[in-house]
């Protein structure tokens, strides 16, 4: 429990979306400390130090990690939240508001999706891959306009989950203390849980439970997506949702299909394809009808409908809360 608001109370409600505006008009200044820095640092310590031996001992010792990773960040959280109630419930106050805006990143994820289509709209095509190439991990540098407002899109679509609902999902439930554990899965997650050799084991259970933590506010937030698609003009609809729940198992992941394909249905163009990574080919199936052929102008789009999605995830999250307070 928080020690400073109650899960499902409006205070946290309130408390909530002071964050989510402060982040809208802050983001992450690079001059203040990010706990995200911090848990980058202590897994990457724990891998060195852990990551050996045969596969089963690695498995164990991957369990532990995410133990202690996400364990221990929530109750730092809620350990320091507790310290400065004790001390004055204002300065505990103002410390949740600013954890909670750190584990959000709508303003980072827009900025660094307008980074790539700026200069595209321009023309220029080598700054853009150069931007591109600082939020994907794909090989950047032959891509042309197309294939570079795809990386874009499909960026926005998926980190609109990662970034943005998923940590709104979970500090609604417990606060700053249960979403800065969140950001500690995705962190671990992104560091060891995809499958190269060095960490198809050790990094199991951290990707097991990211996939976890995310699988409510993945659907939930294409839900939003295409409620908050009523209100944006030019977004297709009709057969939309069909089309997503048909599509988004394609995708590699468990989560991320069910943001791309919806985003990839309301614009009317098809995501996924094929790829490159260090130069190796890698196919990924597709998502959407290619009604148009992608361009500059749906990154703007994307970005759109990533805050309109937010702003209906926001307000069918707040249901619950509202309900509790009307019957308590």
């Amino acid at each position: 429990m928080n020690p400073l608001v109650e899960p499902f109370s409006l205070a946290l409600l309130g408390l909530v979306i002071a964050a989510l505006l402060l982040d809208l008009l802050l983001g992450d200044p690079p001059w203040l400390p990010h706990p995200v820095v911090g848990m980058g640092r202590v897994i990457a310590r724990l891998e060195r130090a852990w990551n050996y031996g045969p596969a089963a001992v690695r498995r164990r010792r991957g369990r532990w990690l995410v133990l202690v990773v996400v364990g221990g960040s929530w109750a730092l959280a809620w350990g320091v939240l507790a310290m400065l109630a004790w001390l004055s419930p204002w300065l505990a106050l103002a410390a949740e508001l600013g954890l909670l805006a750190t584990t959000l990143a709508a303003r980072g994820l827009a900025e660094a999706a307008r980074a790539v289509a700026a200069p595209l709209a321009r023309g220029d095509r080598v700054e853009a891959r150069r931007a591109l190439a600082m939020i994907v991990g794909r090989d950047t540098e032959a891509l042309d306009e197309g294939e570079l407002a795809r990386g874009a899109v499909e960026t926005v679509a998926e980190n609109t989950v990662d970034g943005i609902t998923a940590p709104l999902f979970w500090a609604l439930v417990g606060g700053a203390p249960l979403a800065l554990a969140y950001k500690a899965a995705n962190t671990l997650d992104s560091m060891v849980g995809y499958r190269s050799p060095r960490h198809l084991d050790f990094g199991r259970a951290a990707a097991r439970f990211d996939d976890a933590v995310n699988w409510l506010p993945a659907r939930l937030t294409a839900l939003a997506l295409w409620l908050a698609a009523w209100a944006i003009p030019g977004s297709r609809r009709a057969g939309v949702l069909a089309a997503t729940r048909r599509e988004a198992p394609r995708h590699p992941s468990p989560n991320a299909g069910w943001p791309e394909a919806m985003v990839a249905n309301l614009l009317g163009v098809r995501l996924g394809g094929l790829n490159h990574y260090a130069g190796r080919p890698s196919h990924r199936a597709t998502l959407g009808t290619a009604l148009e052929p992608l361009a500059v102008g749906h990154i703007g789009r994307a970005i759109r409908h990533m805050h309109g999605g937010w702003l209906a995830f926001l307000l069918l999250m707040s249901l619950p809360t509202l309900a509790w307070e009307l019957l308590s």
